[in-house]
């Protein structure tokens, strides 16, 4: 009885998933990465007592001081 060796086999499944994983995780960061970038932008308004202004686009927000 010959016994092959499937070592690298496993090795290969687990780089494909993690490939696939990174790229899925790209695109979705690439398509709601206004918004993402929006809600970081309010946190840190909060943060430094000031007001959130929203910008014409998702992304373009930005923080003003409260008068």
């Amino acid at each position: 009885m010959v016994w092959k060796k499937n070592n690298g086999q496993a090795l290969v499944e687990y780089v494909l998933i993690v490939a696939l994983i990174s790229v899925i995780t790209i695109a979705i960061v690439s398509y709601f990465g206004g918004y993402l970038k929006d809600s970081i932008t309010k946190t840190s308004c909060s943060l430094m007592d000031q007001e959130y202004v929203p910008g014409a686009k998702p992304g373009e927000g930005s923080c003003q001081d409260k008068e």
